[in-house]
């Protein structure tokens, strides 16, 4: 028997720890284990067995508890465990108590940094249950053999059951059958089998229209505007009929978006064809890596289509002949400024005076969110917010120097830009009083008009850069 163990057993004989303690237990259930119906596994189960456990060695101690629900433990992107580190950061508990260690996480890596170097460090106690293993009776090297080879075999199977999910879905795919969770909107799985797809003529007739209307030449926002108008239940509305979703509108209903229009005009599976691998996942727990176009799996004629191949093919030339790629802006409050309306993102417009203004505004027809603001405006009123807010926080000194630093840094950034402006703008000056003299001895009214549409432009760098100081 290994001297780790001996000294656990030893551990359970003593008494009961008189001091008081915070104990934080962790409860970890995945959607395989639901699955497979693992009763022993289920968070309820888990809880019995931790209280237990800490009500069997801790006679003075308090209980906080932290669950992830449906989520895996290939990585530590889950809430419940977020929370946990979190706290942990903050000193607000001073062991952690699991069931085993897979239900903490099933990376070795990962696992082993926190057992061997971030929980010593943060002075936390981990105890696993069933595999016996408590930091605070192991004598010496926190991850010891037996502890390391149980993380290392947790990482193991979920990679061969990821790769074994992987190649089951393939197949099914190849073969035919129609693995995805929802059914498109337009379709429903037929009633005698989940894998194949059946038109739903209510839904189909509205993707009908859309084409319809697409191949008349009318916009994404145009179609999305005249749906609405004739309030047509957005997609999201006929899910919430079937019972199929539980989500809330940000503001009082759902409304079709020029968004939705296009993915449902550029969807080949209204053709009839059925399409997968456009993502990829390249390590167990990473993200979904974005495919391209001609890495696709199509599998042709899949099932009935609602749109005619023929007119599918007219709309997709259309949008390639009129589809222009824009720029996309890369302003710090992108995705987080929202419309008071609807609760929507608000997009922002370029150009000279740049502002933020609300999409819905174009295609809801409804007339709710037509205001806008002026982007520099919402950025000095963010930048007070945000004055105000750290001037109440007990920043540390290394924090507000390296706060004062970069603001320093991007003061000077702009002095030298308004230098240059300024520099430009008198150069221009110059060149408007030439102008104006060739102009009164007959030259070119072209020239003049030009140089002062200069000044214009550059007067208005001028202000902005201004403004941003």
């Amino acid at each position: 028997m290994s001297k780790k163990r001996e000294g656990i057993r030893q551990t359970d004989k003593e008494k009961a720890v008189t001091h008081a303690i915070r104990i934080a237990i962790y409860m970890r259930l995945s959607k395989t284990d639901e699955t497979m119906r693992e009763e022993s596994n289920s968070i309820s189960m888990q809880r019995i067995l931790i209280r237990k456990y800490i009500a069997s060695r801790f006679t003075e101690c308090e209980v906080m508890e932290y669950q992830d629900d449906g989520f895996s433990g290939t990585n530590f992107n889950r809430p419940g465990v977020q929370r946990l580190l979190e706290d942990a950061r903050n000193e607000k508990f001073d062991c952690v108590v699991v069931k085993d260690l897979s239900r903490f996480g099933r990376d070795y890596m990962e696992v082993g940094s926190y057992l061997e170097q971030i929980f010593p460090f943060l002075g936390i106690r981990f105890i696993s249950i069933n595999d016996h293993y408590d930091s605070g009776s192991v004598q010496g090297n926190a991850a010891d053999l037996d502890v390391n080879f149980k993380n290392l075999l947790y990482d193991l199977y979920s990679r061969d059951l990821s790769q074994k999910v992987k190649t089951s879905l393939r197949a099914r795919k190849e073969s035919g059958l129609y693995v995805s969770a929802n059914a498109p909107f337009g379709y429903e799985k037929a009633p005698d089998d989940r894998h194949m797809l059946v038109i739903c003529e209510e839904e189909a007739a509205v993707v009908r229209e859309i084409f319809s209307l697409a191949l008349q030449g009318m916009t994404s926002s145009q179609t999305a505007k005249k749906l609405n108008l004739e309030k047509v239940p957005a997609p999201v509305e006929f899910k919430i009929r079937k019972g199929t979703t539980s989500r809330k509108p940000k503001g009082d209903k759902f409304y079709w978006s020029s968004s939705t229009i296009c993915s449902i005009l550029r969807n080949p599976v209204y053709a009839g064809d059925a399409v997968y691998g456009k993502t990829e996942r390249e390590q167990v727990g990473g993200r979904n890596v974005l495919k391209t176009r001609a890495e696709w799996k199509v599998t042709g004629n899949h099932h009935a289509p609602i749109i005619a191949r023929e007119d599918f093919e007219k709309v997709q030339e259309s949008r390639r002949k009129s589809c222009k790629k824009e720029r996309r802006s890369r302003h710090p409050l992108i995705g987080r400024a929202v419309c008071g309306c609807c609760r929507r993102n608000l997009s922002i417009k370029e150009g000279l005076n740049p502002y933020f203004t609300c999409h819905n505004r174009y295609v809801t027809g409804l007339g709710a969110c037509v205001g806008k603001v002026n982007a520099m405006f919402l950025e000095q009123v963010v930048l007070f917010r945000l004055e105000e807010y750290l001037k109440g926080q007990n920043l540390t000194a290394e924090v507000s120097q390296k706060v004062k630093d970069d603001l320093a840094g991007k003061r000077d950034e702009l002095l030298l830009d308004l230098r240059q402006a300024e520099w430009e703008h008198d150069r221009l000056k110059k060149q408007h009083c030439e102008s104006c003299r060739l102009y009164s001895q007959g030259g070119q009214t072209e020239v003049m008009e030009r140089y002062i549409d200069s000044i214009v432009v550059f007067n208005e760098e001028e202000i902005e850069i201004r403004w941003k100081m």
